[in-house]
């Protein structure tokens, strides 16, 4: 049985502090670029080059505009579904080696940055969109990219590293 110290002691670890740190850079980075583009953005698309534009648009739905919906209950069900996501996150991440943890504080950053704006404004502001010619990839933001970049991590983790 474990006790309530040792379970201080695992979570209060110095090396927790720098996962925290990064979800927290994470989140800010995220907060400063959505917020940028929300209080700058008129109904225009920036065009930044051939491949990418800034077009900002609210998405109700989960990553990438799946499951978007008009429903109130709907939403909320997504959005619980989304906290006990991260809720579970945090837990495997405090019980995984440090690799893993990098994985979860960039997954877990990303997502809280998009559950933030999910409560705030009640849709996720996406607005990276890139492009070649009239094909268009789902229009996304920071966070988005983050969640990518960690799920890949995973992803290339289970590929190359073996446990024995």
């Amino acid at each position: 049985m474990i006790n309530s110290r040792e379970i201080k002691n695992k979570i209060f670890k110095r090396e927790n502090f720098y996962y925290l740190i990064t979800i927290v850079f994470i989140f800010v980075l995220d907060r400063y670029s959505k917020s940028h583009i929300i209080n700058n953005f008129s109904d225009d698309v920036y065009y930044i080059n051939d491949f990418l534009n800034f077009d900002l648009i609210w998405n109700t739905g989960i990553g990438f505009g799946l499951l978007s919906s008009n429903s109130i209950l709907f939403y909320n069900l997504i959005s619980g579904l989304i906290a006990s996501v991260i809720i579970f996150l945090i837990i495997f991440a405090f019980k995984s080696d440090k690799f893993d943890k990098v994985n979860f504080s960039v997954i877990i950053g990303g997502a809280i940055g998009n559950f933030y704006d999910r409560i705030s404004f009640n849709a996720v502001p996406d607005f990276i969109d890139f492009h070649y010619g009239s094909l268009h990839w789902f229009t996304f933001n920071l966070a988005d990219i983050f969640i990518t970049l960690g799920i890949i991590a995973f992803i290339l983790k289970g590929f190359f590293i073996r446990n024995t």
